[in-house]
């Protein structure tokens, strides 16, 4: 899991990790804004109560609590970009850490556009759902949090990686023999998806992540077993 996690970091100054690294900036950066700029927008142009001191507070509020929001979001958002740029990421892995490999498993474009989208809507609903844990339960609310999404963007990432390799029924069920490291590894993304500016990094290297535990995994029996019995 470290060395998956060092390996990585180590290759972020690949200029295919780069060019990800700047479309999936420029991608969110484009996306919180119109967010921000809709919701504040909407909030000063509307006046929701009579008093004038009163609703120019909820406006500045409002206006904060949509940067808490999209920070809560953000890997959703980040999860969405970075699915499009899956293949390259992998592909540069493989080719530096994995060589020889046959070629893998075109995933159609519209196919992933489909499931960047659930994933992301499914994502976003059960933030919304856990926000009034996060805001009231202070002794439990980071657990949850990075429980909940390292569950589901280790999820989602594995898919997508093993998919490639072995189709995704097999993808599914090696996903659910692994869930518990993968769940530890999904989790320390997410954490690297909270910090600031580590977070234009984090998809990236949480997808190689996913390609360095997919092949290391694959030459374990256990995993062998899995491949061919599913």
């Amino acid at each position: 899991m470290i060395s998956a996690f060092t390996k990585s970091f180590a290759q972020l100054p690949d200029p295919t990790f780069r060019k990800v690294i700047f479309l999936g900036i420029i991608g969110a950066l484009i996306t919180f804004l119109l967010l921000w700029t809709a919701v504040t927008g909407f909030l000063f142009e509307t006046v929701l109560v009579s008093i004038p001191w009163l609703d120019q507070a909820i406006d500045w509020l409002g206006s904060i609590a949509t940067i808490a929001v999209v920070w809560l979001l953000f890997p959703a958002v980040a999860s969405v970009i970075i699915g499009f740029l899956l293949e390259d990421i992998a592909h540069a892995v493989e080719q530096k850490h994995f060589p020889g490999l046959p070629e893998a498993i075109s995933v159609p474009w519209g196919e992933t556009l489909v499931d960047a989208i659930k994933f992301a809507g499914v994502m976003i609903l059960l933030n919304i759902l856990a926000l009034p844990i996060y805001l009231l339960f202070p002794a439990v609310n980071l657990v949850v949090f990075y429980g909940l999404n390292g569950y589901l963007i280790s999820r989602e990432y594995f898919e997508l990686v093993a998919q490639r390799r072995v189709g995704l029924k097999k993808a599914k069920a090696l996903r659910k023999a692994y869930q518990g490291k993968l769940l530890v590894a999904g989790a320390l993304t997410t954490f690297l998806l909270t910090i600031p500016l580590v977070n234009l990094l984090a998809p990236v290297v949480g997808t190689a992540v996913m390609v360095h535990l997919f092949h290391n995994w694959r030459r374990e029996p256990k995993f062998l077993m899995l491949e061919q019995s599913s």
